[in-house]
């Protein structure tokens, strides 16, 4: 299996998300004087949006951190990305934005904190992609 990486606000809706997927992963820390994740095999990415009305700020500044690291970004397979259908047109935008500037795909989109068949789909979907990300390295 792939390895995860992700990032989780204080409200932790994305760990809860990722702790129901039973996968390993590795967080990337909230806090800028924590140290990243090392990351040394093909990951997928599962970040949440952060974006004010007209989109600017989708991608967490830790996230951005993480992938401004030229190996790290090498090894990103693709994004999972959350948010809340509330804020409409910028639901889960911060995986478009990390699509388009890593060049790697939106593999799912989910809402909050995930709901019993997002990590049913989630887990199947990685699941499908093993021999893929694992010879990708």
């Amino acid at each position: 299996m792939t390895g995860l990486v992700y990032y989780s606000s204080r409200s932790g809706n994305t760990a809860r998300l990722v702790e129901r997927l039973g996968l390993p992963a590795a967080r990337v820390p909230i806090s800028p004087a924590d140290p990243m994740p090392v990351v040394d095999k093909p990951f997928v990415l599962v970040c949440p949006t952060f974006a004010d009305g007209e989109g600017r700020g989708a991608v967490p500044k830790q996230v951005i951190r993480l992938l401004n690291d030229p190996a790290t970004r090498a090894l990103l397979r693709g994004v999972i990305a959350g948010g809340n259908r509330n804020f409409g047109t910028t639901f889960a935008l911060a995986g478009d934005v990390i699509s388009k500037k890593c060049g790697v795909p939106v593999l799912y989109r989910f809402e909050l904190a995930g709901t019993d068949t997002d990590v049913t789909r989630i887990r199947s979907g990685l699941d499908r992609m093993r021999d893929t990300l694992c010879s990708a390295a």
